[in-house]
């Protein structure tokens, strides 16, 4: 029995048609855009920037984000082509079914569900310091022993515990709410922009780019293994510095990928996929520079406090009402990301259960709200277990490493498909093929190389537990492995599908 064994990409879309595990088509090319603003824009200006500049490349962590903007948009590319191509929820593990084989769609799958989970819980425990520094800045007081970074953190709990229930109840509904809360989290970061160029001191870009130093966020198991392999004394900022730093605040762009798994709930796939994937990235790319800028402007990089990078900024420079500002914006902007990793999450275990990776039953959707409830209370259920009682800062670089590993294969995916299905209608093309997808593919393998060893030893214990659910129940339940070919009565459309694609 093969483990490279593919899925058509007629299969793939007769499975979507399935009663019992069919998503409605509601989102507009506006709902994809604001999708993905939503979930980029959050932890990479209101946690990361901060510790990155600190630890790893000073004022020239702007210089990281451009490097990391770069890969993301290359990577775009790539998933913009497939999710037009082929508009069906789970994203790069959908688009991987169809060309590299069910093994690799598996790594995707888990790798993205590593990517979205641990997602979710890190921008919550982000989303909880924000919560508990606004309560102190109007006068109340959060209990310290059910805080951040307490055994159990009850405010980024509670918050998934509501996420997962208004997930649950539609995805409609969850954009609305959604488009609010970008709307405001939007505002403040324009606001951040603005006010904080009265306050740049000059000087505190000076050096740029800090003469490369030993630094404890480059020692031992935490050296990047790019400079443990290489023999490189390991060290911090300098173009090393900029490097690791880009590999940390790719962070900051998770989430032009989730767009592409509501691919099946799009109304026109075709036309506004590549519109919400490309437009959102474009954004965030521009506003995550700017802010960059002004924050290693108000405030010296070695000053920084990592906690509240932005809203510790303007307290520095005696504005305390703008940081309670912020710190609203903060709580609203971070639940929107929460919220649009944590339907990622549910939309690629989905596609996975409709594939019978997972126990089918997991994926059914429920005939009112057309949302798979139960795989939503399992997602969310987990999430904000993760998130209140893990460390906090102990799982920004896990999510990374999912995170490029998938794009990594997308990229590769592309040359592959179009070898294979010249015939495919492609609303948009990656151009430059297949140059630019690997090259896509060689700038993610490099940013892994430069996250910390121990990130490579926990993704390694990951990858084997999934390697072991695979081996032990998806690669004999598979719809492929049982012989199921999703039926006569369900391939009949599949001609006029693909011409409409």
């Amino acid at each position: 029995m093969s483990v490279f064994r593919t899925k058509s990409i007629e299969q793939t879309l007769a499975a979507a048609e399935d009663e019992h595990h069919h998503l409605k088509k509601r989102l507009t090319a506006l709902d994809l855009t604001v999708f993905g603003i939503g979930v980029i824009i959050g932890a990479g200006i209101f946690t990361l920037t901060g510790r990155a500049a600190r630890d790893y490349a000073g004022p020239s962590i702007a210089l990281s984000f451009a490097i990391g903007a770069i890969v993301c948009g290359l990577a775009a590319l790539c998933y913009a082509e497939f999710a037009s191509t082929v508009p069906i929820s789970g994203s790069a593990y959908t688009f991987s079914y169809a060309t590299l084989g069910e093994l690799v769609a598996w790594i995707i799958g888990w790798d993205l569900l590593l990517e979205m989970m641990l997602g979710a819980s890190v921008v919550a425990q982000g989303w909880s310091q924000y919560f508990v520094t606004f309560l102190s800045q109007i006068g109340v007081t959060w209990p310290e022993s059910i805080g951040p970074g307490s055994h159990f953190d009850l405010a980024s709990f509670l918050l998934i515990a509501a996420l997962t229930a208004l997930i649950a109840y539609g995805i409609k509904e969850s954009m609305r709410v959604n488009l609010v809360l970008v709307g405001v989290k939007l505002f403040i970061v324009v606001f951040v922009i603005i006010a904080g160029l009265f306050y740049i001191n000059r000087d505190n870009w000076s050096p740029f780019i800090p003469p490369a130093a030993p630094g404890a966020a480059a020692e031992g198991l935490t050296t990047p293994l790019f400079q443990w392999v290489t023999g490189v004394t390991p060290s911090t900022f300098g173009v090393l510095g900029i490097m690791a730093g880009a590999a940390i605040v790719f962070f900051a762009y998770i989430g032009f990928d989730v767009v592409a798994t509501t691919a099946e709930e799009a109304k026109n796939p075709q036309r506004d996929l590549p519109i919400g994937i490309i437009g959102s990235l474009v954004v965030c790319t521009i506003l995550y520079m700017a802010v960059s800028f002004v924050i290693t402007g108000m405030v010296k990089y070695t000053e920084i406090d990592p906690k509240a990078a932005l809203a510790t900024a303007f307290l520095d420079v005696g504005q305390n009402g703008f940081a309670t500002l912020i710190s609203a914006g903060a709580v609203a902007g971070l639940t929107t990301v929460v919220m649009t990793l944590m339907i990622g999450g549910t939309r690629v275990t989905f596609a996975m259960s409709r594939d019978w990776l997972l126990p089918e039953k997991l994926g059914e959707t429920h005939p009112k709200t057309g949302t798979p409830i139960r795989l939503t209370v399992i997602i969310g259920v987990t999430c904000a277990l993760i998130a209140s009682l893990t460390p906090i800062g102990k799982l920004e670089e896990m999510v990374n490493i999912g995170t490029l590993s998938a794009f990594l294969l997308v990229s590769l995916a592309i040359p592959i498909l179009r070898k294979r299905r010249p015939d495919l209608k492609r609303s948009f093309k990656v151009p430059g093929s297949p140059v630019v997808p690997w090259l896509s593919a060689l700038l993610c393998f490099y940013l892994i190389l430069n996250l910390s060893i121990e990130t490579w030893l926990r993704f390694l214990v990951w990858m084997l537990i999934g390697f072991g659910i695979y081996f032990a129940y998806s690669r004999s339940h598979s719809r492929l492995a049982t012989g199921d070919e999703f039926g006569q009565t369900e391939q009949r459309g599949m001609p006029q599908m693909l011409d409409e694609g």
